[in-house]
């Protein structure tokens, strides 16, 4: 256990550059828009280089034949819960500090089991008042920094990630039905793609190009800046690299559902190690007591809600 806890809680570490490297761009007058569309360029050039030095190219084919099927499913798949999904969270960036972020977006917690609904799937009402202990936790943060900036700043640095937190499950659920072909509007893939993990993040990637691609003729943002390639590799590097690893090692080696659920809840962490590099890298000041107490009842509304999941299951 304390093996699994360690590696979920250094993922949590590797995942909370997001947040702090997404403000610090933003802090240096980096457009949003890159901050969100390098990172996958990146990740799509490392993946496939990757796959290619590992010897494992029939992989990369097969990614690219199996977007190639289906790919107006795959570019909405990909665009929904990469594109939408980081796209929000960036833009948030811009408006709120890189804490606020990480406390807003463990609403992804509520917003699952609303996009199960949606696709009609059978959802366990446990935990629902734990659900609510995140939310109280969100409002308070919220009142906090409406206190340090305008309302129109603490909504845009706020509703965006609201927003990205049905984008990123909705995303990740469209692949599983894709996968199990339990929907009539959604075409069953039959490829060993999804079997792999790689892959699925992959073809998630590629599917997401052209996302990227229309956003940027679209709002055409001045060019990057050196500060903005550097820090958009990084955080390829160790938030979509290092960190998903180590996250799903971890949860590999769980054998059981308080195992799995104790790994889920390290992710919580997110939102401390966000706190303390803002604090230490750019100069960020500690939250107020509203904040303050908005953190600690979203992570303990995170934390038990995983352990109610693990005592139903």
């Amino acid at each position: 256990m304390t093996r699994l806890i360690i590696t979920g809680v250094f993922s949590a570490l590797f995942f909370s550059s997001t947040f702090v490297l997404n403000r610090a761009m933003s802090l240096q007058g980096g457009h949003w828009l890159w901050s969100a569309s390098l990172r996958y360029l990146y990740m799509f050039a490392m993946l496939s280089a990757w796959l290619v030095l590992t010897g494992k190219s029939r992989l990369l084919w097969e990614v690219f034949a199996t977007y190639r099927r289906n790919w107006c499913f795959w570019t909405i798949a990909g665009s929904t819960g990469f594109g939408v999904f980081y796209s929000l969270l960036t833009f948030s960036s811009s408006f709120a500090p890189g804490w606020v972020v990480a406390t807003t977006w463990q609403s992804t917690i509520l917003a699952t089991p609303l996009v199960l609904l949606l696709f009609r799937k059978r959802v366990p009402m446990r935990g629902i008042l734990f659900t609510l202990l995140i939310f109280t936790g969100i409002v308070l943060v919220t009142c906090e920094q409406a206190t340090a900036a305008s309302w129109r700043e603490t909504m845009l640095g706020i509703v965006p990630v609201l927003a990205a937190a049905f984008a990123y499950p909705l995303g990740n659920q469209l692949v599983w039905e894709a996968r199990h072909g339990s929907m009539a509007f959604i075409p069953k893939v039959e490829s060993g793609v999804l079997d792999n993990s790689i892959g699925r993040v992959l073809i998630m990637v590629i599917g997401s190009l052209p996302f990227w691609v229309v956003l940027t003729v679209v709002l055409r943002p001045p060019a990057p800046t050196g500060g903005q390639l550097l820090n958009t590799a990084i955080v390829a590097v160790f938030s979509g690299v290092i960190a998903t690893t180590l996250f799903f090692k971890a949860r590999h080696l769980a054998r059981t559902p308080f195992e799995l659920s104790a790994v889920d809840a390290t992710q919580a962490m997110e939102v401390v190690f966000s706190l303390l590099g803002e604090i230490i890298f750019l100069g960020g000041a500690w939250p107020g007591y509203a904040g303050g107490a908005g953190v600690v009842l979203s992570l303990l509304g995170l934390v038990l809600y995983v352990r109610s999941q693990a005592i139903a299951d």
